[in-house]
Parts: C-alpha cells; structure tokens; sequence
C-alpha cells in the first residue's frame, strides 16, 4: 500500500545553466506613489560564463522597456530586443567570449502591483518583489512605506537581471526619494545629496558580489538606532515611536555577532549589518545581505516586551543573521538544495539559544522543532536535498528549515564540536562567495574529520523519512537485554544507521553506552550488576525519530526526578499526564510547579487542568500561587487558564486581578478566563481596556464580547478594525460574526457588507475564510445570506479555500 505522505510524480529541477554572469548591477531608481510604479535605469555589467554568448536573456517581470543600449567607450549604440513581459531577450552586436565584460543600460518602468495573481509559498506569502504601503497615505494607522523581498525570483519585479540563486553580482543602489523618509539597502550609503526638486538621493554600495534575490531597498520613516561590532556599523532601524526600545529588541546582535564569529572561525563577512521592520510583510524575516527585513510585528513596546519569549523574536534575529554566513556567504545553487541556506539558519536558533539561555531553552528548542517537522511528516515526507518537485516554492517547509536543523543536530553529535565546527570553517572559507550543493558540505566534512561520510548524507539528506522507532528492555543474567526495532515503512524509507547514547541508572549512578542501531531488529546486552531503576534510550535527546519505548509507571517517575534536563522531565510529564489520579503522579505534578524552568511549570500547568486528583486543594493552591506570583508572564497565563477549567467554582478575584497585570499575555489570559466563567462585575473592567493598543489582548476582548457583548460593542469591533493585525483577522472577523448574531437584523448592514468585501478581496485567503465564517455565524438569522455565501463560494480561486469549501 502506497502511503499518504508520497508524493505523486514532479519534474526534474536541475540548477540553472550559466549561459552569462551578472557581475555588477547599478540602479537608479525613483518612485510613482499614485500610479505605485518604480522609474527605473539600469546598468548591467556581464560576461559570458564559458561559451561566447551573442543573446542575453534576462528576467524582467511586467516592465514597460523604454529603452536598451550597449554601453560604449565613445558612443552607445541601441540594441534590438524581443520582450514577453516576463523575459527579455537582446540581441548584442557581436559574440562576447568570456574574456571580454559589456555593459548594458536598459531604461525601464517596474509595475509590480500589475502583475498576474503570484502564488507564493506558505514562508513568503507573495511574489511580486516591490510593495508600497498606504502609498497614499490613506489609512491614517499606517507608515507610507516602500519595500522589496527578492526570495525566491521576485527581484526581477523590480529590477532586470538573471534571477537565479547561482548569480553572484556587486551592487549599487541609488534611491531618489522625498526628504523625510528614510533609506536602506545593500551595502554602505556611500552618498546622500538633496535634488533641487526638494527630494533627496541616497546612494548605497555592496562591493562583495551576492546573489540577486538578497537584493533589498527600504523607504520610510524610521528611526535609527545606531551600534558597532569591531568597527563595522550595526544599525537598527524602528518606527519612530519604538526608538526607545529599539536596542531591548535588537541589542544583543553585537554579541551574537560576535558569539558566531568566533564559533565559525568566520568573521562576519559583511560591511555591515542593520535590521529593520516593515508593515504588511509577506514573510517572517529576510536575510538581505547586510540589510535584513523584519515584519512589523518585532517592534514592541516596554510593556510588550515584558511578555518577549525567545522564540517570539530573538530566535528570528539569530535565524536572519546566521544567514549572513549560510545563505548569503555561502549561497544553495539551486532552490533543490536550499537546506544549505535553512537548516543552517534553523540550527543557529539552538546555537544560540544553548550558548546564551542555557540547555533547558535550547532542550525545548529541540523540541519543538522537531514536532513541527512531524507534524508536517504525517503528510509529506521529501528527501532534505530534492531535485524533483512542481514549483520552487515547495521548498520553504519544515523539512528544509527543522528537519534540517535536526540533522545537523546529530551531525554534531556525531562528530563532536570540535570536528563539527572546523568542518564549517571549512566549508566557508573553501566556497566563500560562490554556490554550492550538497556534496560541497559532506566534502567539507570529511576532509576534516578523515570519516566517509556518505552513510550519514545519504539517509539523511537525500532519502525521505524518519526512522520510527519501538525500544523495550528486559533484566536478566546482570545484563539489559535493549531490543531496538525500526518500524517505519522501509520500502520508501531506509533502515537507518543511528549512533545512539542509552544511559542505565543503577544506585542512582548513570552510566552511558554507546551503541550503533544499524538493522531493522537488533537486540543490545548491556552491563548490569542488579535490575537498574531506569534504562533510557537517547538519553540526550538527539535523534531526529519517533520513539516508542517501553518504561513503566515507575520508571517514569525516576526519570522525572533523576533524567538530565527539560528533555527528560517533559517526556515523563507528558506521557504520564492521563494518571494525575494517583498521588505519585500528582505529587510529580506539583513539584514541576516549582521547577526552575518555566517551560517545565506552564506544562504542569496544561497537564493539570480539570484535575480532580488526590491533592485537589493542594494543587488548587499552587495554581493559584502561580496565577499572582510567578515571575514568567506565560506561566502567569497558563495558571489563569488552568483556573478557569474547573468548573462552578470561584477564582474571579484571579482573573480580575489579571486583568491588571503589567503583561497583555495575561491580561488576555484573564478576560478568556472570564469569557467562560463570567463574573457580575468583569463587564465595566473588560470595557476599561478597550482602547488597548496591543492585539493579543484586543482578539482577547473580542471574543468576550463575541459571547457576552450585545448592540453596544457592535461599534468597538468597527472601530477596532483597522487596528487589528492582518494575521489576527482570522479570528476577529469570526469573534465579530458571533456578536451580530447577538443583535438585531437590522443594525447590522454595515458589519455585513464589511466582512463580504474581505471574504471577496482580502489579500490573504486566511483572512478570506476569517471573513467567510464570520458571515456564516448569521446565515440563521439572516437566510439571503446563502446566496452571498454561495457566491463567494463559486468565484473563490485558491485551492485550499476551495478545498475547504467543499467540505462545508
């Protein structure tokens, strides 16, 4: 039986052929706010890779060309050209050979908004290179802004070139814009001269060559907050109202910079580094070369940032910068192999985590990447490194980014730090500014270390799958007999070869072995003096697998309290969470209450809700204790949510409480708490919150008044509207369709009318379904609802909102 998770057929994909080399590319550049077209001249310098070329071919999506000429010591001459509005084809007026660089200038009019509908990928929401925001200055919440994000081929929207990450091409960037905004792209400001027009031109200049999708520039107003690393500038560019806050958010990249320069041997090989946030972004992050683009979302306030948790912004800005090296030093020649650039970037996030936060952070870390790649295995499984697949976009999935890091993870382990982290040296320095694939990293690896290591590339880079694994133990005859068997369907997947720590504890005294699974059944004899009180398999939680492994009840409990680390507590936790009934287990429980990890006590917490257990008062109690006094905001929450599970019983003093709390996170802890179990006087102190500028609490509030609220909110949630983050519309539209259904017919038109349009138009078709749900909360009440819905239905285009609608 062929399984779910593969795929069907997909095309080859090799790397791009070289026929030509962008080695430089200048721009001048200007802007069309009204029309929202870029005014464009530019200046492209090449040569043929190998072969004398008479043709360049560039990629130039949806341009007027106004003109193209090959560039002359004496004069220019005109060259004739064919354009299909996607790429351009021109004719030189000899065959270059290699040897010999041209130039050519190509006056242009980029107009990315005209552009066919792109798809996108679930990382990078849209392709049209070029956005410009509120260009009007329209919606009065919004910063008039310009930016670009160039991955995967989008930089060609906005600029003419050969949009292949195995380009590589020097830069300089100028940028005629109005006098108070702000710029920034690749590279140095080499210059910035006022126009006599009252405009300004900034020129900025990259002199080591990059490929042209980490092509960027950035327009508005922006505060900049200034820093060095070893005398190189490291800016971080905010709205203005986040100035101050600006080096709580981004300040430690000095030290990250440093941290990963030293790690890798490495220094940071760029002039210089900034970072700024952007409105409307259509990814998480981008790692321009020198200039990384954050969303908007990064930015935060002294009050938010009391709720800032590694892995809501540092974890990104260590991503975006570890890309410096992995990515933008050291490109993927190809999107097949963009596991090169990710899982690299993904790594670092543990990296970083361990050096700075200690090795509980990075433990959970460690997990939950690797449930976000299991969670995506269950219908997709790919090799890491993958020559066949439909679009490109295909790649930007968990397997490239966590499975990914994951892998190195073990690689690591394998190899030991030392030889793990000489190997990177390696490979940097010996493909520095050049494209590689995956050979060129095992290479790296084995020149090193003097290991073959194909066995551990092959599995694991290029064959898809996981091993799944079922691990049991027997004592007898002073030894631990450890069957391990590999379950997993072996016909599409392969037996693995896993090098795997098992530690033994006997007297409380761990002791390590180090085997090698290699079969699909393999049965170990382990040293025992007498019955051990714990076998643990991967005991340092390394393998990228699923394990099933026999512990009993017992075991279990002598993990918790004996096992090293986050890792370890959590598993027990988790897997005993169905038997709280019993005191040893609840007993348990409560002492991960008061660990000092607060991941650890937030999932005591989960794992406590509705409990009804032997400690039930006792247990109470420490909830309760965390609720008002645990330093962590998450855990805060957590304990207020865990309160409010227990039904018909009084903790409203907590939650008003709550609602008072210097964190949002809590604070809409609170009001969901109160959203099940309301209270006499919560209303008024709810409402004193309304005009909150933060979205979590704001969705908070919406959904309490989607349940509780009447005529009187009806206007909040109009008025609130433009305030809500796109990403949150989702849920609000929805929140807002639940609290029409509360009013009368009649009152409700415009609400109506606003959630049509978005189910209709909304850029985002998880705004689109928000919206569309919202609007069946009302069918009930309102029956001509069915024909609209219908006809959002039939003219819906996307697939997965199709799909959807189809179930319904």
């Amino acid at each position: 039986m062929v399984p779910s998770w593969l795929p069907g057929d997909t095309p080859y994909q090799p790397a791009a052929t070289i026929l030509t080399e962008v080695t430089h590319t200048k721009l001048d550049v200007r802007f069309d706010y009204k029309k929202q077209h870029l005014l464009g001249t530019a200046v492209l310098t090449l040569r043929s890779h190998f072969y004398p070329q008479s043709q360049l071919v560039l990629d130039a999506k949806g341009f007027d060309i106004q003109k193209i000429e090959l560039l002359g010591p004496k004069k220019n001459k005109t060259l004739p050209y064919t354009y299909d509005k996607r790429q351009l084809t021109i004719t030189l007026d000899h065959a270059y050979p290699r040897t010999e660089t041209y130039q050519v200038r190509i006056a242009y009019v980029a107009k990315p908004n005209e552009l066919p509908a792109g798809g996108g990928s679930d990382a990078i929401t849209s392709d049209k290179g070029l956005y410009f925001i509120n260009p009007l200055g329209t919606e009065k919440n919004k910063p008039r802004q310009i930016w670009t994000q160039g991955e995967t081929e989008a930089s060609s929207c906005w600029f003419p070139t050969i949009d292949r990450p195995n380009q590589r091409m020097t830069q300089e960037i100028s940028l005629t814009v109005e006098k108070q905004f702000k710029t920034l792209s690749n590279g140095l400001l080499v210059s910035s001269n006022p126009n006599p027009d009252g405009t300004r031109t900034d020129t900025w200049r990259l002199s080591q060559p990059h490929a042209p999708y980490l092509a960027t520039m950035v327009v508005g107003d922006f505060a900049v907050v200034s820093d060095t690393w070893r005398g190189k500038p490291v800016d971080y560019y905010v709205e203005p109202q986040y100035a101050g806050t600006a080096r709580a958010i981004f300040g430690r990249t000095p030290e990250m910079l440093e941290y990963f320069s030293t790690k890798l041997g490495v220094e940071f090989p760029w002039e210089k580094y900034a970072q700024i946030p952007v409105r409307d972004y259509v990814s998480g992050a981008m790692e321009n070369t020198t200039a990384t683009t954050h969303g908007a979302s990064i930015q935060a306030t002294q009050r938010e940032l009391l709720d800032a948790s590694y892995d809501t912004g540092e974890s990104t800005i260590v991503h975006e910068l570890f890309h410096q090296w992995f990515g933008d030093y050291v490109t993927s020649e190809s999107w097949s192999n963009l596991p090169l650039n990710e899982s690299f970037a993904d790594y670092s996030e543990l990296l970083w985590a361990e050096y700075k936060l200690g090795p509980d952070e990075a433990a959970l870390v460690q997990e939950r990447k690797l449930n976000n790649y299991l969670d995506e295995a269950q219908s997709k499984r790919e090799p890491l490194i993958r020559y066949h697949y439909q679009d490109k976009e295909e790649m930007f999935d968990r397997h490239s980014y966590e499975k990914g890091g994951r892998v190195l993870h073990m690689l690591r382990h394998h190899l030991g730090d030392d030889a793990f982290f000489t190997a990177l040296n390696r490979y940097l320095t010996t493909n520095k500014l050049t494209a590689v694939e995956i050979s060129k990293l095992r290479v790296a690896f084995e020149e090193t270390t003097g290991e073959d290591l194909m066995w551990f590339f092959n599995q694991w880079f290029m064959q898809r799958g996981h091993p799944e694994l079922k691990v049991s133990h027997i004592y007898a005859n002073n030894q631990v007999s450890l069957q391990v068997q590999q379950v997993q369907d072996t016909l599409f997947q392969p037996v693995y070869r896993l090098p795997v720590t098992v530690t033994v504890w006997n007297n409380n005294q761990p002791t390590e072995h180090h085997i090698v699974v290699t079969r699909a059944s393999q049965t170990f004899q382990l040293p025992a003096s007498q019955k051990p009180a714990l076998v643990k398999f991967d005991s340092d939680n390394i393998l990228l697998a699923q394990i099933d492994e026999d512990r009993s009840q017992e075991e279990l409990l002598y993990q918790f309290y004996h096992g090293s680390g986050y890792a370890q507590k959590a598993e027990a936790l988790n897997l005993l969470q169905n038997k709280t009934m019993e005191l040893a287990v609840s007993s348990m429980m409560r002492n991960a209450l008061s660990d000092k990890f607060w991941a650890l006590r937030r999932l005591a917490l989960e794992h406590l809700r509705r409990y009804r257990g032997p400690e039930s008062n006792a247990v109470r109690k420490d909830i309760q204790r965390l609720a008002s006094a645990d330093p962590n905001s998450r855990v805060r929450a957590q304990a207020l949510i865990c309160l409010a599970s227990f039904p018909n019983e009084n903790f409203g003093s907590y939650y008003l409480a709550g609602l008072n709390d210097s964190s949002y996170t809590v604070a809409a802890a609170a009001v969901e708490a109160l959203t099940k179990n309301p209270i006499v006087n919560a209303k008024s102190q709810i409402a004193a919150l309304e005009d909150t500028p933060n979205s979590t609490l704001m969705l908070a509030i919406s959904n309490y008044y989607a349940q509780h609220g009447g005529l009187d909110q009806y206007q909040w949630f109009l008025r609130r509207l433009p305030d809500m983050p796109e990403m949150d519309l989702y849920n609000y539209f929805q929140a807002f369709g639940n609290l029409m259904a509360r009013i009368p017919p009649v009152e409700r038109d415009k609400g109506i009318k606003i959630l049509e349009d978005y189910a209709r138009t909304a850029p985002k078709y998880y705004v689109r379904l928000g919206a569309y749900r919202g609007l069946a909360a009302l069918v009930a009440s309102s029956p001509n609802l069915k024909t609209i819905l219908q006809n959002i239905r039939e003219k819906e285009t996307d697939e997965r909102l199709k799909a959807f609608y189809g179930l319904m």
